[in-house]
């Protein structure tokens, strides 16, 4: 199974990277609709299209007003948008006002409300995580393989989540900020380099791929990735259409 990186940057965009949005193409599944959304009709292949957003953050939401061209010339119907009922309520409310955005796009909103069946055979269950204004973590499983998608909290050794996670093949989890940066990542309700690795390790998961970066850090290796791979070796840095096979 593969999943794709359409957008691997938090809070906005950069030159080198998208805000949040990943895609499994084969079963049209979107997980989170930052600026990446745009991205998403190079890789549809579906007639229908599924987003699940773990919160209602812009830079997690702000693609779906992109919907009208990442579906232009498709059939695809239909197009329904997962999430907490608050949150799916703002989205509505605001992000779609008139004064905003002028027109709904064709698609539908389904408030979560326990496991989510998805095409191929699998299923998506979700779980809250600690971030100013709540967010959910993702966990998805098919015969044969599972992904966890966690992002905007603070990774801790001893996190609550880390048995929701247990044993999946493809963690992805934000990183936002190095170890250096821990106290801001704190202050600021995200995760540093060494606390996340250390999740992966506890949770015993196959994969560790890093996401959600900070957009003002242009190094080519700008959480450490060495510091990652030292507690868990199997790390690696996400980036803007990586094709990650699980």
């Amino acid at each position: 199974m593969k999943l794709v990186l359409l957008g691997t940057a938090g809070y906005h965009p950069s030159d080198q990277r998208q805000t949040a949005c990943l895609m499994l193409p084969e079963l049209g599944i979107v997980l989170d609709a930052g600026t990446g959304m745009y991205r998403v009709g190079d890789f549809l292949t579906t007639d229908r299209l599924d987003i699940f957003l773990t919160h209602s953050h812009l830079d997690h939401i702000v693609g779906l007003t992109y919907l009208f061209d990442v579906t232009a010339g498709r059939q695809v119907e239909p197009i329904t948008i997962h999430g907490e009922g608050e949150k799916l309520a703002a989205i509505r409310e605001h992000l779609f006002s008139e004064l905003i955005f002028p027109v709904m796009p064709p698609c539908r909103f389904e408030p979560l409300a326990g496991p989510v069946k998805l095409a191929g055979g699998g299923r998506l269950d979700y779980f809250p995580l600690e971030h100013p204004g709540g967010t959910l973590g993702f966990r998805l499983d098919w015969p044969g393989h599972s992904l966890a998608y966690v992002t905007d909290t603070t990774a801790r050794a001893d996190a609550e989540y880390i048995e929701r996670i247990r044993g999946v093949d493809l963690l992805v989890h934000e990183c936002n900020f190095p170890d250096a940066q821990a106290d801001f990542a704190e202050q600021t309700g995200h995760s540093w380099t060494t606390a996340v690795a250390e999740v992966a390790r506890a949770a015993g998961v196959g994969h560790l791929m890093l996401v959600h970066i900070n957009p003002l850090a242009t190094a080519a290796d700008p959480v450490g990735l060495a510091t990652a791979r030292a507690i868990f070796p199997k790390t690696d840095l996400g980036h803007d259409r990586l094709v990650v096979e699980f």
